[in-house]
């Protein structure tokens, strides 16, 4: 994986805003990987602090990383059961939002 497609990977997410969540698919669709979404999951295993990784999910509205849990909480997100709730209503999709 190269580094600009990484750094396109992480200027896409830092533009999610708070309380809002994207996903893997989303995120590679937007830098014009559309099949890459596990690289869009590399590239956020090794992200710098300033990356808000914890808002980039499954398509399927699934926490990959249970450990984010508490973030998105404290950003005003609901999770049960690893699952986001109001997944649809909360999702952020570049393409129709920059």
């Amino acid at each position: 994986m190269n580094e600009i497609f990484k750094q396109q990977v992480y200027e896409i997410t830092k533009l999610i805003p708070k309380g809002r969540v994207s996903s893997y698919g989303a995120i590679a669709k937007a830098v014009g990987y559309p099949n890459h979404s596990r690289h869009v999951g590399k590239a956020m295993g090794g992200c710098p602090e300033d990356v808000p990784a914890h808002r980039v999910i499954s398509a399927s509205g699934v926490l990959s990383v249970p450990e984010f849990q508490p973030r998105l909480e404290a950003e005003g997100i609901t999770v049960e059961n690893l699952r986001i709730k109001d997944f649809k209503k909360l999702f952020w999709n570049a393409l129709e939002e920059i």
